[in-house]
């Protein structure tokens, strides 16, 4: 959990990100720049979202730095 957020990569994001690293030749390493520079802009503008539950990582997001989806707590009120 990264701010109190699920991340969760979808399966195509996973499957683009082992193609760039492998393509790399970098093995780890590539694992690790790749997520990172993915997630960069992310780690800072999720801790300014509210009520932001889980952010779900795409191919799109991966590929073309496309934003991630978010998706929000319910509003439950006891």
């Amino acid at each position: 959990m990264m701010e109190g957020v699920e991340l969760e990569f979808d399966k195509l994001a996973i499957d683009l990100i082992v193609k760039k690293a492998v393509e790399r030749k970098t093995g780890a390493r590539a694992l690790r720049s790749i997520v990172e520079n993915t997630l960069l802009d992310i780690m800072y503008e999720l801790p300014n979202m509210e009520n932001v539950e889980r952010c779900l990582i795409t191919k799109d997001t991966v590929e073309n730095g496309d934003d991630p989806i978010y998706y929000e707590a319910d509003r439950k009120s006891a």
